[in-house]
């Protein structure tokens, strides 16, 4: 965060900022594989590649930002220790971090978490607090917490040293396909979209960013077309666990450099992404982490011609909802 003249706080990420976490994290990362997608560049017409963040380690790429954090912390500050609220993938990535460095955390998720992410936050011995009716209230809770312990509040995408973290994506997307016109990036609460778009923008400025949210909480995209920074921002039922509840100020305050404009895609397009990517591409893919995949299923031919990255942010799927999703798919043909 900077503060400049007459008060007002601004908050930004640099490319310096970015490079130097890779420097800091790579050896307790994995450098995940770009592969192309025959199915979706079929579908599109466009050269499509696919940014596996689903292999990363912890099936996620919120380890990138938590470690870079957690790397940075004072003597003072490892010994009061972390606190955060999370969907999931978050929480793990702060247990794990924790653990690694010996401090202890305290992670705060929503009630209907899957099990799948709370078990890997309970694995690294933080401590797992299941309260709240969405990530909202979770996060409120976690905010309260680190107030009254002065425990570090890990906040994903609002702490520049995280979201320069999960930057290095970016890095490594302008590495392994140097011509790359557009990348399409989930959005929740916007850490991981400023973070890949300062990297990526800063080596090649001509690259489309774009955004995408489901339409069950299009909170990012009411943000910038309101021009209100939505701290909250309610949720109706979604599949979608990991973007949905409000949007960082950090990624708000960036969000109109580093984004070229948010797309807004349907449950149902979700629920087909998951299938079509396992099915055709052998891909795991959380709902969160299809959603650039379900918007190229929708709107794909505005990108014909052009060569695109998708970042598939997650792969934390239960397997009863990977099953479901499984038999309910139409599919593309044989």
């Amino acid at each position: 965060m900077r503060t400049y003249p007459g008060g007002r706080e601004t908050f930004m990420v640099t490319l310096k900022q970015v490079m130097q976490a890779r420097d800091r994290i790579s050896r307790g990362i994995v450098r995940t594989p770009v592969i192309p997608s025959n199915f979706l560049s079929d579908v599109t017409g466009a050269r499509v590649f696919l940014k596996l963040e689903c292999l990363q380690r912890l099936n996620s790429f919120k380890i990138r930002g938590a470690l870079n954090r957690g790397m940075l912390m004072t003597p003072e500050e490892r010994a009061r220790g972390l606190v955060a609220a999370s969907s999931g993938n978050h929480g793990a990535a702060v247990s794990y971090v924790a653990n690694l460095l010996g401090v202890p955390a305290n992670v705060y998720v929503p009630r209907g978490t899957p099990e799948v992410k709370t078990d890997k936050i309970k694995r690294y011995g933080a401590a797992l607090h299941v309260e709240g009716n969405g990530y909202d209230e979770a996060y409120s809770l976690a905010v309260l917490h680190s107030k009254r312990t002065g425990k570090v509040f890990l906040d994903p995408a609002s702490d520049e040293v995280a979201v320069a973290g999960h930057g290095t994506i970016g890095l490594e997307l302008i590495e392994d396909i140097p011509a790359v016109d557009a990348v399409l990036v989930p959005v929740g609460g916007g850490g991981l979209i400023t973070g890949i778009s300062t990297a990526v923008r800063a080596i090649r400025s001509s690259v489309n960013v774009v955004g995408v949210q489901t339409e069950a909480c299009p909170a990012m995209a009411a943000a910038l077309s309101d021009n209100v920074f939505y701290e909250e921002f309610p949720s109706e039922e979604s599949i979608c666990d990991a973007v949905t509840g409000g949007i960082g100020r950090l990624g708000y305050e960036s969000a109109r450099q580093c984004i070229d404009y948010i797309a807004v895609v349907s449950e149902d397009k979700v629920k087909e992404a998951v299938s079509e990517l396992l099915r055709r591409d052998k891909v795991v893919a959380e709902p969160s982490g299809a959603l650039g995949a379900a918007y190229l299923l929708g709107s794909g031919d505005r990108f014909r011609g052009m060569t695109v990255a998708v970042v598939i942010s997650g792969g934390n799927i239960e397997f009863e909802l990977l099953r479901e999703l499984m038999g309910a798919s139409p599919g593309y043909g044989p």
